[in-house]
């Protein structure tokens, strides 16, 4: 499984948050595309519209779990696809931000 650690990722990379609609709305990376699991499968136009033709999608969940399960596929699907690993917890951690819709400072539930 093809993994990147938070520090490694730089502003304007290009970050797939997988997580769940309470989950985000609680807070999440600013710039991120929202596509939960759940919808993953029947949303998966919109990340080939989003993503950078040329560039990696990094794929975030809370821990790791679900954006690995996503990065599988994407990989089997010929994306060049990463999982971020220990999730929106780790980035956190690493003191990167975490915001709500609105901008404000948000948490990882």
């Amino acid at each position: 499984m093809p993994t990147v650690q938070v520090t490694d990722l730089k502003d304007g990379d290009f970050l797939l948050d997988v997580r769940e609609d309470d989950e985000w709305q609680a807070g999440h990376a600013e710039g991120a595309l929202h596509i939960p699991i759940s919808e993953f499968v029947a949303r998966y136009g919109e990340l080939t519209e989003a993503a950078p033709q040329d560039g990696r999608v990094n794929v975030i969940c809370r821990s790791g779990g679900r954006s690995a399960q996503v990065t599988m596929y994407l990989a089997q699907q010929g994306i060049d696809a990463v999982n971020v690993d220990g999730g929106m917890q780790q980035w956190a951690e690493a003191g990167r931000p975490v915001v709500t819709d609105d901008g404000r400072p948000g948490f990882v539930l």
